[in-house]
């Protein structure tokens, strides 16, 4: 059980699903408020929003995947909060980048 505890619900966890839902939700209003037509961007070839967002998040799992495998979880910082202190995982960087990445592929792709 020890080698699957990171796998366990967590606080950045919850805030991805949460981030993911709403989305999601965002998404489904923006395509019943304004229909849209296929763009061309970078790719050459005729994306939607669903593209880009499917496009976005498995970019975002290789990232975090990488970032697992190759600089690990360890905690870049810890915050004054409760008893122990609370944590911060350098996951959070790769969380970023894959952010930031995310908004790049919906200008551009």
């Amino acid at each position: 059980m020890e080698n699957i505890a990171w796998m366990a619900w967590t606080l950045p966890t919850a805030i991805f699903f949460a981030l993911l839902a709403a989305t999601l939700g965002a998404m489904t209003w923006l395509a019943i408020a304004y229909p849209e037509a296929e763009r061309v961007g970078v790719l050459r070839i005729p994306t939607t929003r669903g593209d880009r967002l499917f496009i976005s998040l498995v970019l975002a799992a290789v990232i975090h995947l990488l970032w697992i495998g190759l600089v690990g979880t360890d905690a870049i910082a810890t915050l004054p909060i409760g008893e122990d202190g609370f944590e911060i995982s350098s996951l959070w960087l790769a969380t970023a980048i894959s952010l930031g990445l995310a908004v790049l592929i919906f200008r551009t792709v």
